[in-house]
């Protein structure tokens, strides 16, 4: 199982993030490439604490019931998965900088190891070991490059 713990996966992950351009098209959802990434950045920094949203309604209830279903496995996220209304990009950022950002933020997780994950609960899932955080990054990584070929 891939975890973003790991040095050569996020190192893969970022060669794949090289490959996203402003056009690249979707294979599904509604964003752009660029609102994608900086959907991402807003992820990441939610993991690293630097991003605190409060838990919604909908994830108390069900997301208890979910996260074993969705955490520790290699299946990947489900095509158009609900995210928390917080981590929307409603304007069309600039890729190259977001994707920067991006980079950095893998690159500080990574090397922060578990002490760099937050403590504080995830929006749906609750609360999140590190090494659920650091599964949950990679398969959040992953989900939107796949959506757009890389």
């Amino acid at each position: 199982m891939k975890t973003l713990f790991e040095p050569a996966v996020a190192e893969e992950v970022k060669a794949r993030l090289d490959k996203v351009r402003p056009d690249s098209p979707r294979q599904w959802g509604k964003m752009s490439a660029p609102q994608a990434i900086a959907h991402c950045v807003r992820s990441m920094q939610m993991a690293t604490g630097d991003l605190l949203l409060p838990r919604v309604f909908i994830g108390r209830i069900f997301g208890p019931l979910i996260k074993p279903l969705a955490l520790g496995n290699d299946r990947p996220m489900e095509r158009n998965s609900p995210t928390a209304p917080a981590l929307v990009v409603a304007d069309e950022p600039d890729l190259d900088a977001e994707r920067d950002r991006l980079r950095a933020l893998i690159d500080r997780f990574v090397a922060g190891g578990p002490a760099q994950c937050t403590t504080h609960p995830h929006a749906f899932f609750g609360r999140l070991r590190p090494e659920q955080w650091a599964d949950l990054m990679y398969k959040h990584l992953d989900h939107h490059l796949r959506q757009f070929g890389a």
